[in-house]
């Protein structure tokens, strides 16, 4: 192949590399994370999976802060914050939350930058170091925060929208156990076991009896999910494909476009891939 010919050949595929390098440079970052401190976490049950979840917690702000640190200051418009709900019984919670709660735009400080890394760490650790200290799990209520919370707190205009909800795929809190036409707002191992998910015909049943749970009448578009932890009973082969088929049913009823869910796993192996997903890359 003559060389002038190569190169006519190449151009689109760098223009291309080149266009999407950018755009993942200068693109604004809005990263929320939906923290389920019910006793998955606790030690005796899950003995190392607090130490997933601050693991998990660090890959996505490392992703974030290199974003950051790699646009220029006057195109800063970058923002990371935790949530709950319920809000745990920790002295101190709105002050911690306050920390985590990090924005950065051209007047930012290059050293509050540095900073985040140690914050995330330290803060992040006292919250699930507490909640396991005091052995009380007031459980995560994910589907009444996608009712009240999900639009006002996680979506922004001209941002990339994420929000990263750290769970085990399973749903339930005492004050959401509703139901509407098969529809449910929780599911867990006894639930999936009374209404027979356990065999490959998981979705012929499901959608004969309207399974999945309740949605509402939202368009999610801008908004990307991260459902990180997903940790299925052994006791139901098909345990997993039904958890994730709940979720699926129910970001794409709410519309949303993109959406990954992703089994439990050590944080450095799933470090890579977290990272992967926050730059765009």
């Amino acid at each position: 192949m003559k060389p002038k010919l190569l190169t006519l050949l190449l151009i689109p595929l760098i223009v291309g590399v080149i266009v999407k390098e950018s755009k993942a440079q200068t693109q604004n970052l809005n990263i929320s994370f939906l923290l389920d401190l019910s006793d998955r976490i606790a030690p005796k049950k899950n003995p190392d999976f607090y130490q997933r979840d601050l693991g998990y917690i660090k890959s996505v702000e490392t992703a974030f802060v290199n974003h950051v640190k790699g646009k220029k200051i006057m195109l800063l418009n970058d923002q990371m914050q935790v949530f709950f709900d319920p809000i745990p019984k920790i002295p101190n919670i709105n002050e911690l939350s306050q920390q985590l709660k990090v924005s950065f735009n051209p007047k930012t400080d290059k050293k509050a930058i540095l900073r985040i890394d140690n914050i995330y760490t330290q803060v992040s650790s006292k919250i699930y170091t507490h909640t396991i200290k005091d052995n009380h799990y007031v459980g995560s209520d994910i589907w009444k925060f996608f009712k009240n919370n999900v639009e006002n707190y996680c979506i922004k205009d001209k941002q990339r929208n994420i929000l990263v909800i750290l769970t085990d795929g399973y749903m339930y809190h005492e004050d959401s156990k509703f139901l509407d036409k098969g529809k449910s707002a929780y599911i867990t191992p006894a639930f999936i076991q009374s209404k027979k998910l356990i065999s490959s015909d998981y979705r012929a049943i499901m959608k004969k009896n309207n399974l999945g749970f309740i949605s509402f009448p939202y368009n999610l578009k801008d908004l990307e999910i991260i459902v990180l932890g997903i940790n299925p009973s052994k006791q139901n082969p098909y345990e997993e494909d039904v958890i994730k088929q709940y979720w699926t049913d129910w970001f794409t009823a709410m519309n949303v476009k993109k959406f990954h869910l992703i089994t439990t796993d050590l944080s450095a192996n799933l470090a890579p891939v977290l990272q992967k997903i926050i730059s765009g890359k």
